[in-house]
């Protein structure tokens, strides 16, 4: 007989997601930048899923060298046991390498890399030019409210926010906030991003995609989605 319902339901979702995945011979070489709590690390799992990226955290590369004490890691392990930015020419190279890797080889979604006009410089001279620089735009009021009420579980690890996503009432007590969360930091932080975000979307203009990240994850997906469409086109 033939399949039960079940069974060609499931392959018919099957074949529902493929079909959602990007070609793979579209090789996407994309750059995503947004601020603390612009809701960039949800969009990046989003677009690596569907274009099947390699989602490159610089921030992750970064610990992921020192842990392992490869000659870069060590050397950027120097400058931040004293409290120093690790220079460019150590986190570019680290960067290069990567994106050189086997996996990158279908594309690449390059995160929280580069912070200012001298990265974006050192990326160009090594050859490494993005198609696409994605932009996540989400007012500073905004921003603030998100990581001024950000609450962590110290015992599971679970991240609360007080109006967001409010915690149980059982664990409401042992609930810590991040020192770095505080109004101030927060700004000062901002102020930070959006002096060098300036610098970078200068060095790419003409390739910047910017979208409204003050709305459903959804939303601000689809805007994203169409942005690398065009791009591919």
């Amino acid at each position: 007989g033939g399949a039960s319902p079940a069974t060609s339901r499931r392959a018919r979702r099957a074949a529902c997601r493929v079909s959602r995945r990007a070609p793979p011979s579209a090789r996407l070489q994309v750059i995503i930048s947004g601020a603390p709590a612009s809701g960039k690390g949800t969009q990046c799992e989003l677009i690596a899923a569907k274009y099947g990226l390699t989602h490159v955290s610089a921030g992750d590369l970064l610990r992921a060298e020192v842990k392992a004490g490869s000659d870069a890691g060590n050397e950027a392990k120097k400058f931040m046991d004293n409290g120093q930015l690790v220079p460019n020419e150590v986190i570019v190279g680290m960067i290069v390498e990567r994106l050189g890797r086997a996996d990158c080889a279908e594309g690449w979604l390059l995160d929280g890399y580069p912070r200012s006009s001298d990265q974006a410089s050192a990326l160009r001279e090594a050859g490494i030019e993005p198609d696409v620089v994605l932009a996540i735009d989400v007012p500073d009021e905004i921003l603030v409210e998100r990581v001024v009420g950000r609450r962590t579980d110290p015992e599971t690890g679970k991240i609360y926010h007080l109006t967001f996503f409010p915690p149980p009432p059982e664990v409401v007590d042992r609930l810590v906030q991040r020192s770095d969360d505080t109004e101030e930091k927060c700004k000062a932080r901002l102020e930070v991003f959006h002096t060098n975000n300036k610098a970078v979307t200068d060095a790419y203009d003409g390739r910047i995609v910017t979208v409204d990240g003050d709305r459903q994850k959804e939303d601000v997906f689809a805007d994203i989605d169409a942005g690398l469409q065009a791009a591919m086109a």
